[in-house]
């Protein structure tokens, strides 16, 4: 790849949803009640996750979505664009659509989340026409893949695969079928389990790994693992104990930051650690996709967990983070920290 010219380091299409993260709820609401939440953060969310994630860190990032004309629009766009940097041209307004929306609310280490939508009109994957250049693309995988994704890989694109998870409850393995000429494929545990039918986490994985060259299982507190059958490596690594605050988004996070490593070519162990380092960060603070990491922030860890200040961590856990240091950026890189935007800016900073 290091011979063509690509406009993209990263480059992603979807749907752009405003989230709402209410944190610092005592329990789920329940029928007739109210409760009150401690925080409250407004953010771009859905694929913007990764659009924002990857550009906190460096990357150029570019972004195709339908985006309405409500107010809600106004701000996903204009963070995106102004705050975060992400390449919006492939991106459209239009009118009288309202921009889906998400409320997620974090309780108990965990979230919950309503969301009201409505289709876009037309097919919002044709707004990525002929000649994209990207070195990697991160896409939902589906049963049917846009068109656009097919010519991204045939133009030197790597692709990396991502799942939510399946209301229908019935996990089709035909979904795995889609991952040929993909070049990572990152589930969870439960949905790794579930597509392979498979009853571990590693059974899974190595399952996985013969339809695609990178295969990836997050397992959160239990760490994450992976198989690079175009190296030959293997690694597992340990979660970084934090304090966990809201985990929007956190997944999010972790894929964009395994795309950095890997344009890097960083060894596996390495990549995977990074991943678990930004995740780490993002959960600690609320917001979805403002609360993922830059390199500033990354600078300020490894400046309290150092050889001389090893903060809180276990040493023998801190081994496996110690090359953060030696990988930082040096030049241009803006160095960037988690953000606080908000559709109530001023009254909620």
């Amino acid at each position: 790849m290091t011979d063509q010219v690509f406009e993209y380091d990263v480059f992603v299409q979807g749907t752009v949803f405003l989230d709402i993260v209410l944190t610092g709820l005592p329990s789920a609401p329940a029928t007739g009640t109210e409760i009150f939440a401690e925080g409250m953060g407004s953010c771009p969310g859905g694929v913007a996750n990764f659009a924002i994630a990857a550009s906190r860190l460096g990357l150029r990032s570019g972004l195709a979505a339908v985006f309405g004309d409500d107010v809600y629009a106004d701000f996903c766009w204009r963070t995106l664009a102004e705050q975060e940097k992400v390449d919006l041209s492939h991106s459209r307004r239009i009118g009288h659509w309202h921009s889906p929306v998400t409320v997620s609310m974090s309780i108990d280490r965990d979230r919950a989340m309503v969301t009201h939508a409505h289709d876009a009109p037309g097919d919002p994957s044709k707004l990525v026409g002929p000649g994209l250049r990207t070195k990697t693309a991160i896409v939902p995988v589906t049963e049917e893949q846009p068109e656009w994704t097919v010519e991204a890989r045939r133009s030197g694109a790597l692709l990396f695969g991502d799942v939510g998870w399946d209301p229908t409850d019935t996990w089709s393995p035909a979904v795995l079928d889609v991952l040929d000429g993909f070049h990572a494929f990152t589930p969870n545990a439960v949905e790794a389990m579930a597509y392979t039918r498979t009853d571990s986490a590693e059974a899974a994985l190595r399952k996985l790994a013969d339809r695609v060259p990178l295969a990836v299982v997050t397992n959160g507190s239990d760490g994450v693992m992976a198989i690079d059958s175009s190296t030959g490596e293997e690694a597992q690594v340990p979660a970084l104990p934090v304090r966990q605050y809201d985990p929007t988004g956190a997944g999010d996070v972790f894929l964009a930051s395994l795309v950095l490593g890997t344009l890097r070519e960083w060894p596996l162990a390495h990549r995977l650690a990074f991943g678990n380092l930004c995740a780490g960060l993002s959960v600690q603070h609320f917001g979805g996709s403002l609360a993922a990491p830059g390199w500033g922030d990354i600078i300020d860890w490894v400046r309290d967990h150092s050889r001389s200040r090893p903060g809180d961590v276990d040493p023998a856990i801190l081994r496996q983070y110690a090359f953060i240091g030696d990988v930082l950026p040096e030049g241009p890189v803006p160095i960037v920290r988690r953000a606080g935007a908000t559709i109530a800016r001023l009254s909620d900073a």
